[in-house]
């Protein structure tokens, strides 16, 4: 059975295995080591494969789990969860991780694409699909474990995940193995994670950010240690207290959130925190420059990617102060080149289609033919940008949202970075309405969220006009009450249309 293959990165030959592979590694190089702590119960290593084979066992023996078959699991951020995801991996099934929050029209729409064998943790009102919930998965009876596991091929498929639907109807994209064991290796390659790693992990696992914590983190020897959410700060600053917590991860809302109800209490752990990665949503660099300010001792990594293509770019706020309005570099392993519409490779500070190449990258997708979302080995992201003359890449936006003003073209995030800078409280989008002169096709529109600070649109106006291009001042204004956003922060500019 093919197992692994020998790959290059930062001058090092090593064999890249599966998740599951590493975790039983661990557990028996490190078997004392804790691996997982929620609301005080800790699991080492020894126990978290312990628990992983009893799942498998109870998963094949009591609901007829086979290679071959998809499970949905609510992504509930407990134990039963970990046990479940992994040890339906160890049989050859696929996981499709769904937000436990989900509403019945998205449950159908999802349904109705796949045919799941089992459903846990998620009431389900649809269909006859069998339901049971992770309380199935706790104080398991033990068994013993084989010498001779055979762990999951990394050509197999691992994940079905379904893409946000930010600008569309949400796609399902297959992970094999070997994607997720790339990406994994690409991210703690960049981070640095190893053992001496203690994460509080806060984000959802419904999403690609939070998951791929939790699986670089095992993946790495480290410590995960499980926290609901942020509301509760006091809470929160005592796990960091508690548990000498040496990374973190969040989205740009979450740390507006913190910033918001703590002030800037967690640069108090500048210090202690090792690394903090963001992600999944657009931070500017003005915010990224604060940072740096608030962590001078701590790796501020931000990822740029996509559920095809997890965590492509990474950028050190620290080291990269003079590129801050990037999306940094390719990550470890990951070759990134911009190509025109007619896939045609552009040069450096040449403008066109972002587009991505590494193992880390799906090639399939659930009743969706590839062949129009690739150039040959590169994804296309969908995203228009350019590699700076540093090897930057500059994003602009997504093709789909940029603005055509009569030929000339306008990503609405050069807007809203102008609107931040004469309020940076204000929350504002901006998108391309029909000119109704007929002359330029399109113009801007911006919406601004109703705040504290309310100011009449003309004052908004001037600014801009000092700023910014004639063709890219707004001409219409309007208050709205918040921005429509994807459930891990992403703006949904199409319903606002």
């Amino acid at each position: 059975m093919k197992q692994s293959r020998r790959i290059q990165t930062c001058n090092n030959i090593f064999i890249l295995n599966t998740l599951e592979y590493n975790i039983h590694n661990w557990s028996i190089t490190t078997p004392d080591k804790i691996a997982l702590i929620d609301k005080k119960k800790t699991f080492s290593y020894k126990e978290l494969f312990e628990n992983i084979w009893a799942s498998k066992i109870l998963l094949e023996l009591e609901y007829g789990i086979s290679k071959g078959d998809t499970v949905v699991l609510a992504a509930n951020k407990n134990v039963a969860f970990v046990f479940t995801y992994f040890a339906l991996h160890l049989i050859g099934a696929k996981v499709l991780p769904i937000d436990e929050q989900i509403t019945q029209d998205r449950l159908k729409f999802t349904l109705d694409k796949i045919n799941p064998k089992l459903i846990v943790g998620l009431e389900n009102k649809i269909n006859n699909i069998k339901t049971i919930e992770f309380d199935c998965f706790t104080d398991l009876e033990k068994s013993s474990i084989p010498l001779d596991i055979s762990f999951p091929n990394l050509e197999h498929s691992a994940d079905l995940l379904f893409t946000t639907g930010t600008t569309g109807e949400p796609k399902g994209v297959l992970l094999s193995h070997r994607n997720i064991a790339q990406s994994v290796n690409n991210i703690n390659s960049f981070i640095g994670n190893n053992q001496n790693d203690t994460e509080l992990l806060a984000m959802p696992i419904s999403h690609s950010f939070g998951l791929a914590r939790l699986k670089c983190v095992l993946s790495a020897g480290g410590t995960l240690v499980l926290l609901g959410n942020i509301v509760n700060m006091k809470r929160m600053f005592r796990m960091f207290d508690e548990y000498k917590v040496t990374g973190f991860g969040m989205v740009p809302a979450s740390w507006s959130y913190i910033k918001k109800m703590s002030g800037n209490k967690l640069a108090e752990y500048s210090n202690q925190l090792n690394y903090i990665e963001f992600g999944s949503a657009y931070m500017s660099a003005e915010d990224k420059m604060a940072l740096t300010n608030l962590f001078p001792n701590t790796s501020l990594c931000m990822h740029y990617g996509l559920t095809e293509a997890s965590r492509s770019t990474f950028m050190e706020f620290n080291t990269s102060k003079d590129h801050l309005n990037t999306i940094g570099k390719p990550s470890p392993n990951v070759i990134i080149n911009i190509f025109d519409e007619n896939g045609k490779k552009l040069s450096k500070e040449e403008e066109g289609e972002i587009c991505i190449k590494g193992d880390h990258v799906s090639t399939e997708y659930l009743n969706i033919e590839r062949n129009d979302l690739f150039y040959g080995e590169y994804f296309r992201t969908g995203d228009i940008g350019l590699i700076n003359k540093k090897d930057y890449i500059v994003l602009k936006g997504r093709s789909k949202e940029i603005i055509n003003i009569g030929g000339k073209k306008l990503s609405p995030i050069e807007v809203e970075d102008k609107i931040k800078e004469f309020d940076s409280e204000l929350e504002a989008v901006c998108i391309g309405i029909p000119d109704v002169q007929g002359v330029l096709g399109e113009v801007v529109k911006v919406f601004v969220v109703k705040g504290n600070s309310i100011y009449d649109f003309e004052e908004i106006d001037n600014f801009l006009k000092k700023k910014l291009e004639k063709y890219k001042v707004p001409v219409e204004y309007e208050w709205i009450n918040e921005v429509p956003k994807t459930s891990s922060g992403k703006i949904q500019r199409q319903k606002l249309k």
